[in-house]
């Protein structure tokens, strides 16, 4: 029980609220900016807001939270091109991103959704976090069929993301819960969720009984080991996570005996 509550404690601190800043320098060489903020969380996600006029605002880029030094309170973000919301209709405008720009960041914190391989783990920690909007899995298992992947995707997950207006995934792998940003796949938190697992149902728990698939491509296979899947999603976005390096060896080490 006591790892729930820790689990809580830091969900609740995620979803405190949007956090947003103004930008204090702009390069658009290395396509960075820099913010000055109290505290923020490497890997987190969000975008710049550019106001036109007063009172009327245009998105320009993503932005990732690259790194952050608390002694300074400089956060530095790296800037990409804006794709959640397209429409070749629209005009597109030559704004370019300046000094005094708002970062937004955590949006979309408040809703999330679980990867878990069964039921009773699914529902047991979706029913303990009363502070989140959760997200059934159904939803993304409809998303997959579409796209024909019953082996989801890094794209998959931001597909998700964009189409639902989520900001974190929840990847409960061998006793442990990993908290993600939903369009970094950067890992913002590992929690120990000693959650007894009775069995698994691939490519995670979800009502929907057959995912559809392509006759070819990535993704078209079906999905055969469930924790070996996810903790390679993970490892290609969080390279450099030792606690991640760690429970995958331990998690290895384990599945040998």
């Amino acid at each position: 029980m006591k790892h729930i509550i820790l689990i809580l404690v830091f969900i609740s601190s995620l979803t405190a609220g949007v956090l947003s800043s103004q930008l204090i320098s702009v390069d658009e060489k290395t396509s960075t900016a820099n913010i000055k903020i109290d505290k923020i969380d490497i890997g987190m996600s969000g975008f710049i807001s550019h106001e036109i006029v007063e009172g009327h605002s245009v998105i320009l880029k993503n932005i990732e939270v690259l790194s952050f030094d608390t002694v300074s309170k400089i956060a530095t973000l790296k800037m990409t091109s804006y794709d959640a919301l397209r429409n070749n209709s629209l005009p597109k405008g030559k704004w370019k991103v300046e000094v005094g720009d708002t970062a937004i960041l955590a949006f979309g914190y408040t809703r999330g959704v679980l990867i878990a391989p069964d039921a009773e783990i699914y529902y047991r920690i979706t029913r303990s976090v009363k502070d989140l909007q959760w997200v059934h899995p159904d939803i993304f298992a409809t998303i997959l069929s579409f796209h024909g992947h019953p082996t989801p995707l890094r794209e998959d997950f931001k597909n998700l993301s964009i189409s639902n207006s989520i900001g974190l995934i929840f990847l409960f792998l061998d006793q442990k819960l990993y908290t993600v940003d939903s369009k970094s796949f950067k890992i913002l938190n590992i929690s120990d969720a000693p959650l007894k697992q009775t069995e698994i149902k691939l490519p995670f728990y979800s009502r929907v009984d057959e995912i559809e698939a392509n006759w070819f491509g990535a993704g078209s296979s079906e999905l055969e080991h469930y924790e070996l899947h996810y903790f390679k999603l993970l490892s290609k976005a969080n390279p450099e996570n030792t606690k991640l390096k760690e429970a995958i060896k331990s998690f290895k080490m384990k599945a040998k005996k």
